[in-house]
């Protein structure tokens, strides 16, 4: 699969669970990518992500900058 294809999948995972009323609680860089914890508090529920693209950790890198300034 293209890196492009597997970014688009990344972006709609990470995009789905924000609509669902996840937030991104944690996230650990490794040389393998990064793992986005993201949690959903009023349904109790955590889902991890494994982004291994680079577009896929700017895009979720806005999508927290966008959560924190939505919370200020």
């Amino acid at each position: 699969m293209s890196e492009y294809k597997t970014f688009l999948q990344e972006r709609d995972r990470i995009d789905f669970l924000v609509q669902k009323g996840y937030k991104i609680t944690n996230v650990t860089e490794s040389l393998n990518g990064a793992f986005v914890e993201l949690e959903n508090v009023a349904e109790d529920e955590k889902e991890m992500l494994h982004i291994i693209t680079p577009e896929g950790r700017k895009y979720f890198a806005v999508v927290l900058i966008q959560q924190q300034k939505a919370g200020a």
